[in-house]
Order: structure tokens, then C-alpha cells, then sequence
């Protein structure tokens, strides 16, 4: 390996890294991550901190879960890769399907395709969504709706019903056909409406009024976050995903649920369709489902979907769509894995615990910093901070401000997100009561620092 030095010097000059100006990565170089160990990374100067960011919403188990790098290990020893395309399979991709049909039955989810992650995943819900309509003469269905504010990958698909324009305009023209309405965030809504309840309902008319200005005969799927995540952790009212699934069911609409971050308990729950008692037509997963030791995801489909493909006799339901790497053996064995450790340290309830102290913590923090204008949270280990430089406007702060409250809080022991002006704390599940102290104590020194 090469030394430190070579490392600091060539850092970022030969790498474009993902959701960066490439010239802000060579000016800034990025923090160079060399080991982890449960919910700690050291950087290569030694420095230790607790990762609120959980890699990126998926070390749910942390960074040293042995049953799942004994099962990568042990699967490259006996089978490292074969293909699953027509005519083939492997042992550990039929056993995960049968564990997953099991874990999902309470979301009446019942088969799996299975993908590389999760822009994959996307990708091929919505794919899958407009050949259901195809194969039951409905070929006119092929739009889709979504929220603003959501994120649903970086594939054009995906692109084309995110709802953030940094997404997006750069690369359009994207996907013909989506179209988006306002999201339940009750902190800046076009409704000027601060009552969760009363925006869920206007949010959902929102829905039904584009449904009906779009056709419902024209409209293939509505996909959304359970929680939005990267969007700045926006929970929605408990009225709104069941009244989404209505409204859907109403008019012939297939529900697709991102759950690449909620799945497997981030929220609290064992699934984010769960958490608000709503069963999908489709369920996008990837992340946590190998703790992102392996690249891998899922798209799970109910039964009432299956059966329109498995009982087409007109070649219609032929699936020309696939990757290479789905249902790759090692990227099974390391979910099975992920999966029994997951059941057995019963995750979710931790999550709900410590997403409960992380969220009364936050609230503390805003009594005492005026630079945070909102604290959203209290659905399982997803939290975020909303800074702003005035309260009574609302007025985002500046990324310069910003920066000094993730650079200092790094330095005080804790790694945390930034997304425009968003603090973002998405830690793995195993969270001790000591490291969320850790977190917000770490948040307390960077506001301090900012406010100077």
C-alpha cells in the first residue's frame, strides 16, 4: 500500500467523486477513510469519529459485523459469481428469496428481482410497473408521480421522478411523463400550512387533482419515499402514505416505495410501508440489505402483480431487463447474513430508542442555536437539521457557515451529512446511548463554532 504522503498528494487529482464539482474535490480534498470498527471510522491521520452518516444511510449493523464478511468469504471460496439470467441460477440467491418472501409477507410482498442497488432498483420498478399495464392492455399507462423533494436514484428513470432540480437540470431532457406534487414538508410548503395533518390533506387533493388533469388511464405508478431522506429527512403525517394508497387503488395506480434507506429498520420499524400500516404494489430496497459490504438490492413485488406476469400467455410478460450482477451468489450469501443478524439483534427497536434521544437531543440543541430553523426526526435513527441564517425569514444558510459546522464537528467526533442546508444524521442502528451523546455534543461545538 502506498504511504500516506502519496495519498494526501494524489487525493481526488485522478477520481471524480459522486455528487461533487470535481474542481471543489482537488481544491478541497475529501477525508481520506483508511479503517471502521462498529460505528467508528479512523481517518489516515488517525483521527477517530463516530459515523452519524452509517457510510451512507446503510452499515445498519456497523462497520465490523462478522457473520456477514464469514459468509462473503466463505461464498468466494465455493461459488464468486455465476449469472441468473434465463437458464441459470445459484443456491444462495433461492434461499434469499424465500427469507426475503418471509420478511416481506406482513408488506404482501412476495417475490424478488434482484439488482446491484438502488438506482438499480429503482430503475427497475419502473420499468416493471409500465410492462404490468402492457400485459393487461392498458398500454397507455406509462407516466409516473412522485414528490418533490424526493430522491429516488441517479439513473434517468430515477432522475425523472426525483423531485430536487440538482438531480436533474443537467442532465435533461430526462424521461418523458413525470410529474410531481408538493411534498408533505410542513417547514416550507407552496400552502404556507405549518399543520401536519391538515398539508397531508392538501398534499393528497394535490394528488388527486393531477391525476385528474393527467388522465388516470395515462398514469403507470406514483413512487415515494416512506420518510424522504435525502431530501432533508421529511416524515410525513401519518394520514398521507395511507391516503396515497387510496387514492392509488382508486385509480388503477401501482404504489411503488422507495425503501433503499427505510427497509430493514431504519425507522424504527422493519419496514417504512409498514411503519405507516400501507402494503405496496412494488418495494425498491438495496443498502442495508448487505450493511453495504456487497453491492446489491431487491425489488419486491406483491402477489397481485406476479400473477399478471406469471399468468400472461402472450409473451408479453418476457422480462428484457436485467444486470449482470443480479443475484450475484456473494451479494446473497452476505443478505442472508444481513438478514438473520438484522432478526436477531432486533434492530429497529434500538433504532426507535436511539432516534428518539438523537430527536429530543436536536430539539435541545435548536433552544440554544438560532442557526437551526427546524429539527425533523422521531421515526427511528433518521434526523436532520434544517440551519438557517434567520429564523423569522427562513433563510438558508450559507454554505460557508455551514461547512465550519460539519468541519468542526468532525473534529469534536462525529461525522455528519451535509446536504444544502441540511444537516443530516443517519447512523447505523447499533448506536449506543454514549455515541448519540457523542453526536450531539460533537453538533453542539460546530454551531458554537459557526455562530462566531
Amino acid at each position: 500500500m502506498k504511504d500516506s504522503n502519496f495519498l494526501k498528494e494524489h487525493n481526488a487529482k485522478s477520481i471524480w467523486h459522486p455528487m461533487a464539482h470535481p474542481a471543489d474535490s482537488q481544491a478541497n480534498p475529501p477525508t481520506i477513510v483508511t479503517r471502521a470498527q462498529g460505528v467508528r471510522i479512523t481517518d489516515l491521520d488517525g483521527h477517530e469519529t463516530v459515523d452519524a452518516v452509517g457510510g451512507l444511510w446503510n452499515v445498519n449493523l456497523g462497520f465490523s459485523c462478522q457473520p456477514v464478511k464469514d459468509a462473503i468469504a466463505g461464498q468466494l471460496d465455493t461459488l464468486p459469481y455465476y449469472s441468473t439470467f434465463r437458464g441459470t441460477s445459484n443456491d444462495q440467491v433461492i434461499q434469499l428469496a424465500e427469507e426475503l418472501r418471509r420478511f416481506f409477507a406482513p408488506d404482501g410482498l412476495t417475490r424478488a428481482f434482484f439488482t446491484s442497488g438502488g438506482s438499480d432498483s429503482v430503475e427497475t420498478a419502473l420499468r416493471l410497473a409500465r410492462q404490468y399495464h402492457k400485459i393487461r392492455g392498458e398500454a397507455g399507462r406509462t407516466k409516473f408521480l412522485s414528490l418533490k423533494k424526493g430522491y429516488h436514484g441517479t439513473h434517468m428513470g430515477g432522475a425523472s421522478v426525483n423531485g430536487n432540480a440538482n438531480f436533474r437540470t443537467q442532465y435533461e431532457p430526462l424521461l418523458p411523463g413525470c410529474h410531481h406534487i408538493p411534498a408533505p414538508y410542513t417547514y416550507r410548503n407552496p400552502f404556507n400550512e405549518s399543520d401536519p395533518a391538515r398539508l397531508a390533506q392538501l398534499c393528497l387533493q394535490a394528488l388527486e387533482d393531477e391525476i385528474a388533469f393527467q388522465g388516470s388511464g395515462t398514469i403507470a405508478a406514483f413512487i415515494m419515499e416512506p420518510i424522504l431522506g435525502a431530501g432533508g429527512v421529511i416524515p410525513p403525517h401519518e394520514s398521507f402514505m395511507p391516503g396515497v394508497r387510496d387514492i392509488c387503488t382508486k385509480h388503477g395506480i401501482l404504489l411503488i416505495a422507495d425503501e433503499v434507506i427505510t427497509a430493514f429498520g431504519r425507522t424504527g420499524s422493519w419496514s417504512g410501508s409498514r411503519h405507516w400500516g400501507v402494503q405496496p404494489d412494488l418495494m425498491a430496497t438495496a443498502k442495508a440489505i448487505t450493511n453495504g459490504y456487497f453491492p446489491f438490492g431487491a425489488v419486491m413485488i406483491t402477489s397481485s402483480v406476479a400473477e399478471v406476469f406469471e399468468n400472461d400467455r402472450t409473451g408479453a410478460a418476457a422480462i428484457g431487463h436485467g444486470y449482470t450482477y443480479s443475484g450475484h451468489p456473494v451479494g446473497a450469501a452476505a443478505a442472508l447474513a444481513c438478514l438473520a443478524e438484522t432478526e436477531k439483534l432486533n434492530v429497529p427497536e434500538n433504532a426507535a430508542t436511539r432516534g428518539t434521544q438523537l430527536h429530543r437531543g436536536l430539539l435541545d440543541l435548536r433552544d440554544k442555536h438560532s442557526l437551526i430553523g427546524d429539527v425533523r426526526g422521531g421515526h427511528g435513527l433518521m434526523c436532520a437539521l434544517e440551519l438557517v441564517s434567520d429564523r423569522e425569514s427562513k433563510t438558508p444558510i450559507d454554505k460557508a457557515t455551514i461547512a465550519t459546522v460539519q468541519e468542526v464537528a468532525y473534529q469534536s467526533g462525529a461525522m455528519v451529512r451535509v446536504s444544502g442546508p441540511n444537516i443530516i444524521l443517519s447512523p447505523p442502528l447499533i448506536l449506543t446511548e454514549e455515541d448519540a451523546d457523542v453526536i450531539l455534543g460533537a453538533l453542539d461545538d460546530g454551531l458554537t463554532a459557526a455562530a462566531r
